[in-house]
Protein backbone atom coordinates (compact mmCIF):
# COMPACT_ATOMS: atom_id res chain seq x y z
CA UNK A 1 0.00 0.00 0.00
CA UNK A 2 1.19 3.66 -0.97
CA UNK A 3 1.05 5.77 1.71
CA UNK A 4 -0.05 9.77 1.06
CA UNK A 5 2.21 12.54 2.38
CA UNK A 6 0.63 15.94 2.90
CA UNK A 7 -1.93 18.27 4.14
CA UNK A 8 -5.84 17.47 3.70
CA UNK A 9 -8.26 20.04 1.96
CA UNK A 10 -9.82 20.15 5.81
CA UNK A 11 -6.82 20.84 7.38
CA UNK A 12 -5.97 23.51 5.05
CA UNK A 13 -9.52 25.06 5.82
CA UNK A 14 -9.18 24.97 9.01
CA UNK A 15 -6.00 26.85 9.42
CA UNK A 16 -7.32 29.13 6.88
CA UNK A 17 -10.47 29.74 9.61
CA UNK A 18 -8.05 29.69 12.10
CA UNK A 19 -5.73 32.48 10.61
CA UNK A 20 -9.19 34.24 9.55
CA UNK A 21 -10.80 34.59 12.70
CA UNK A 22 -7.54 35.82 14.41
CA UNK A 23 -7.07 38.52 11.42
CA UNK A 24 -11.00 40.00 12.51
CA UNK A 25 -9.85 40.07 16.29
CA UNK A 26 -6.05 41.52 15.23
CA UNK A 27 -6.32 43.79 12.77
CA UNK A 28 -8.45 46.16 14.17
CA UNK A 29 -6.88 46.21 17.75
CA UNK A 30 -3.41 47.04 15.74
CA UNK A 31 -5.40 50.41 13.56
CA UNK A 32 -6.67 51.84 16.88
CA UNK A 33 -3.24 50.99 18.50
CA UNK A 34 -1.57 53.28 15.42
CA UNK A 35 -4.12 55.86 15.87
CA UNK A 36 -3.38 56.90 19.46
CA UNK A 37 0.21 56.99 18.52
CA UNK A 38 -1.09 59.58 16.23
CA UNK A 39 -3.10 61.45 18.48
CA UNK A 40 -0.27 61.73 20.76
CA UNK A 41 1.09 64.48 17.96
CA UNK A 42 -2.06 66.44 18.67
CA UNK A 43 -1.37 66.25 22.59
CA UNK A 44 2.10 67.00 22.80
CA UNK A 45 2.04 70.43 19.54
CA UNK A 46 -0.92 71.63 21.78
CA UNK A 47 0.46 71.17 24.93
CA UNK A 48 3.69 73.10 23.60
CA UNK A 49 1.17 75.94 22.12
CA UNK A 50 -0.24 76.50 25.05
CA UNK A 51 3.60 76.78 26.74
CA UNK A 52 4.72 79.33 23.90
CA UNK A 53 1.29 81.22 24.52
CA UNK A 54 1.71 81.69 27.95
CA UNK A 55 5.54 82.64 27.95
CA UNK A 56 4.50 85.08 24.79
CA UNK A 57 2.02 86.38 27.06
CA UNK A 58 3.87 86.97 30.09
CA UNK A 59 6.86 88.50 28.34
CA UNK A 60 3.74 90.93 25.95
CA UNK A 61 1.11 91.17 28.49
CA UNK A 62 -1.16 90.35 25.39
CA UNK A 63 -2.03 87.29 23.15
CA UNK A 64 -3.08 89.34 20.52
CA UNK A 65 -0.19 88.80 17.99
CA UNK A 66 0.99 85.57 19.59
CA UNK A 67 2.08 83.59 16.02
CA UNK A 68 1.41 80.15 16.42
CA UNK A 69 3.51 77.64 14.20
CA UNK A 70 4.44 74.22 14.92
CA UNK A 71 6.56 72.57 12.17
CA UNK A 72 7.27 69.26 11.21
CA UNK A 73 3.68 67.89 11.46
CA UNK A 74 2.21 64.76 9.53
CA UNK A 75 -1.12 63.95 11.01
CA UNK A 76 -2.82 67.05 12.22
CA UNK A 77 -3.00 70.94 11.17
CA UNK A 78 -3.08 73.58 13.72
CA UNK A 79 -4.54 76.99 14.05
CA UNK A 80 -4.79 79.56 16.97
CA UNK A 81 -7.54 82.13 17.59
CA UNK A 82 -5.90 85.36 19.80
CA UNK A 83 -7.68 88.49 21.43
CA UNK A 84 -6.01 90.72 24.35
CA UNK A 85 -6.73 88.25 26.98
CA UNK A 86 -7.81 84.77 25.27
CA UNK A 87 -6.61 82.48 23.19
CA UNK A 88 -7.70 78.81 21.94
CA UNK A 89 -5.38 76.71 19.51
CA UNK A 90 -6.95 73.78 17.36
CA UNK A 91 -5.46 70.79 16.49
CA UNK A 92 -7.73 69.04 13.56
CA UNK A 93 -6.90 65.99 11.87
CA UNK A 94 -5.47 65.38 8.37
CA UNK A 95 -8.36 63.47 6.71
CA UNK A 96 -5.17 62.04 3.99
CA UNK A 97 -3.58 60.53 7.19
CA UNK A 98 -6.54 58.53 8.33
CA UNK A 99 -6.92 61.26 10.85
CA UNK A 100 -10.38 62.91 9.38
CA UNK A 101 -12.89 63.81 12.10
CA UNK A 102 -10.37 64.26 14.91
CA UNK A 103 -10.19 67.44 16.65
CA UNK A 104 -8.39 68.95 19.70
CA UNK A 105 -8.16 72.24 21.83
CA UNK A 106 -6.67 74.19 24.84
CA UNK A 107 -7.28 77.58 25.70
CA UNK A 108 -5.69 79.89 28.20
CA UNK A 109 -7.64 78.35 30.80
CA UNK A 110 -5.86 75.05 29.60
CA UNK A 111 -9.61 73.87 28.96
CA UNK A 112 -9.25 70.75 27.18
CA UNK A 113 -11.83 69.63 24.83
CA UNK A 114 -11.66 66.72 21.94
CA UNK A 115 -14.76 66.77 19.04
CA UNK A 116 -14.70 63.48 16.99
CA UNK A 117 -17.39 64.22 13.95
CA UNK A 118 -19.07 61.05 12.13
CA UNK A 119 -16.47 58.74 14.11
CA UNK A 120 -17.89 55.33 16.21
CA UNK A 121 -17.06 54.62 19.04
CA UNK A 122 -14.93 57.80 20.31
CA UNK A 123 -16.72 59.84 23.29
CA UNK A 124 -16.59 63.90 22.28
CA UNK A 125 -15.30 65.66 26.02
CA UNK A 126 -15.31 69.63 26.65
CA UNK A 127 -13.17 68.41 29.72
CA UNK A 128 -10.18 66.76 28.48
CA UNK A 129 -8.42 65.05 25.66
CA UNK A 130 -9.55 61.63 24.61
CA UNK A 131 -6.73 59.27 23.22
CA UNK A 132 -8.62 55.82 23.16
CA UNK A 133 -11.55 54.73 21.60
CA UNK A 134 -14.44 54.61 24.07
CA UNK A 135 -12.66 56.33 26.67
CA UNK A 136 -14.14 59.65 28.99
CA UNK A 137 -13.12 61.88 31.24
Amino acid sequence: MKRSTGFTLVEVLVVVAIVGILSAIAVPQYRDYVTRGKISEATSSLSELRLRAEKFFSDNRSYSTFNATISNTRFFTYACTTSTTAFTCTATGVAAQGMGGFSYTVNESNTRTSTFTSLTGWNDSTTCWVTKKGETC
